[in-house]
């Protein structure tokens, strides 16, 4: 399988950054989209809402539906597209309805949406301890879970978490547990569901990038733009999960991919096009291991 045409993804956070060049890259092939996220305005400090991401998804030549779903909630079931949050099983579950509905099944699961807060235990509200374990872990199991039984009647399903390798050390959980705990709990995901659904011909796996991406989330609350000039574009990842996608998924599960590594892997020999600044060296991404090693250096003409 070369191209993406005809197949459906639900894509979870995918109003903006990461998600949507996920999904625009899968448009382009003439995918049709789900864009499950929760911004139906706009945000001052925050660009994009699922409206303008189904224009983009469109103008790059697939067919999209907009849903206002935020993957945490256990309650309200809200009406057609302005459903409420990714935590709420009524609501994520009409999600997947109302997608199957219009594009006759799921083809694949992005499990992007996800909280963040780099904060040490003293100062983690326990609020954001909740949203982010609710977000990250909670939201990636319920929406799998419930997309599950139209996966298992697709051709070469996938689920994708933007979820780090299990590299179980003190430094990558030491400087902010919550965070951590909750964002590997979507990994620990990744390793149960694909060996649950191995037998089903479901593949499973994990997809981290190895440098900052400069999305939002790291110009508004990590590093700003100085950390964005030293960041790779969210179409590195776009990229990568679109191979990931054209995988049998029978026998390509169970994998927790750097998303360069795995790109050079795939042929792909010129990283450059995806820095933001290529005079500004990068900035590693945390949770990265050290066993990784860098890219080889005759398929990679920038220096980490």
């Amino acid at each position: 399988m070369s191209s993406l045409a005809g197949k459906t993804l639900f894509v979870t956070g995918a109003s903006r950054g990461i998600g949507l060049a996920i999904a625009k890259r899968a448009a382009a092939d003439g995918a049709n989209i789900a864009i499950a996220a929760k911004t139906t305005a706009p945000h001052p400090k925050l660009p994009g809402t699922i409206h303008s991401a189904a224009e983009e998804i469109e103008a790059c030549g697939g067919r999209a539906l907009p849903l206002s779903t935020d993957v945490r909630d256990e309650a309200a079931v809200a009406e057609a597209i302005r459903l409420t949050d990714v935590r709420d099983e009524a609501a994520v579950a009409e999600a997947i309805r109302l997608t199957v509905e219009r594009f006759g099944g799921i083809d694949i699961v992005v499990n992007n949406a996800s909280a963040i807060q780099l904060t040490r235990t003293p100062d983690t509200d326990m609020r954001r301890f909740d949203l982010m374990h609710q977000i990250n872990t909670r939201g990636t199991f319920l929406v799998t879970k419930l997309a599950l039984p139209h996966l298992e009647r697709a051709r070469n399903p996938h689920v994708l978490m933007l979820s780090p390798p299990l590299d179980m050390i003190e430094r990558w959980f030491a400087p902010h547990v919550a965070y951590s705990i909750a964002k590997y709990g979507m990994s620990l995901c990744v390793l149960g569901f694909a060996g649950e659904f191995r037998p089903k011909g479901v593949a499973v796996n994990a997809l981290w990038p190895r440098t900052t991406i400069a999305t939002a989330a790291v110009r508004n609350l990590l590093g700003g733009e100085a950390m964005a000039r030293a960041s790779r574009t969210p179409e590195i990842l776009a990229d990568a999960a679109h191979a990931i996608f054209l995988k049998p998924s029978r026998s390509f599960t169970g994998n927790f991919l750097i998303d360069d590594t795995f790109l050079a892997g795939e042929g792909v020999t010129d990283f450059e096009r995806y820095r933001i600044d290529p005079t500004v060296p990068l900035q590693p991404d945390f949770f990265v291991p050290d066993s990784v090693g860098p890219v080889p250096r005759d398929a990679v003409r920038d220096a980490d």
